[in-house]
């Protein structure tokens, strides 16, 4: 059994759904199992970080473990992932799959947020478990953020426009991490994970406008006013926070890029294009 922690995210389904189809048995850890959309024969299996062990699941032993930072909890989630690893270990669990961030490795952004990413880091490779960690760039999903505003106005009203990153699609990242959770010979590795290429923000808005078939306008704002509309939808501040601080870095140099993606499936990586024309919906 494979036990996917975040399991009902967004790069937690697309890994329970490429390993069912494997045939893989597999565990979907979810705070609420009797809320969480799995695909048939997966375990909906209830955890929460506040009791961090592994939790009783159908089967005495797994066989690989996948953890996603945000499901470790906003308190002290390296040691919430210390103890969820003793735990797989316990369970006879061989590999782990880390989901990291490129800032670790490259900066950008606040300091705080690419610490947390390292505290889990440092967890992993402490464990007695075979590891890989995978730092990814933003992902092309984030453009959700921007549908309201393009349905009801067809202008985007940000910040940074400039800044330039290497967006990656989820299903890439979750078809690296399926990847990585039943093969040993990525034990050790730490992957950098983007997409094929570069783009501004602005460049980001012109493909939605032309995928939708609309004359889509990116308008400049400060900072402030963007942080200051997302915390007014509810969205909470770490959000925004940790998205201003990413892009302000990126505008004088690009984000970090690689190939990797392409060397582990045998395919090219899909473009950010890709991902909103399967999303088209949500921006009309």
């Amino acid at each position: 059994m494979i036990v996917v922690s975040g399991a009902t995210g967004k790069i937690g389904t697309e890994i329970v759904g490429m390993l069912r189809k494997q045939g893989k048995e597999v565990a979907a850890l979810t705070r609420n199992p009797t809320m969480a959309q799995v695909p048939s024969g997966v375990h909906a299996v209830p955890w929460n970080p506040s009791r961090p062990q592994m939790p009783d699941l159908p089967v005495d032993q797994i066989e690989a473990l996948f953890i996603c930072p945000r499901a470790m909890g906003d308190q002290h989630p390296g040691e919430v992932a210390k103890e969820l690893l003793a735990s797989a270990v316990d369970r006879g669990a061989r590999r782990v799959t880390l989901l990291s961030a490129v800032t670790v490795q490259f900066g950008g952004g606040y300091r705080r947020f690419a610490k947390t990413f390292e505290t889990i880091e440092d967890a992993v490779r402490a464990s007695s478990l075979s590891w890989t960690i995978l730092r990814c760039t933003d992902f092309s999903s984030n453009a959700i953020a921007w549908a309201p505003q393009i349905r009801s106005t067809t202008v985007v009203r940000g910040a940074y426009g400039d800044a330039t990153t290497s967006t990656i699609h989820d299903r890439d990242v979750a078809a690296v991490s399926a990847e990585t959770l039943l093969d040993d010979d990525h034990s050790g590795c730490s992957y950098v994970l983007s997409g094929p290429e570069s783009l501004s923000q602005r460049d980001k808005v012109q493909i939605i406008g032309d995928i939708i078939g609309k004359q889509v306008a990116w308008q400049e704002i400060s900072p402030e006013e963007v942080r200051e509309a997302m915390i007014s939808r509810g969205i909470p501040p770490e959000i925004p926070d940790r998205m201003l601080g990413y892009l302000a870095d990126h505008i004088e140099r690009a984000g970090p890029s690689s190939d990797t993606v392409e060397r582990l499936l045998g395919r090219p990586p899909m473009s950010y294009a890709e991902w909103i024309a399967e999303h088209r919906e949500a921006f009309q």
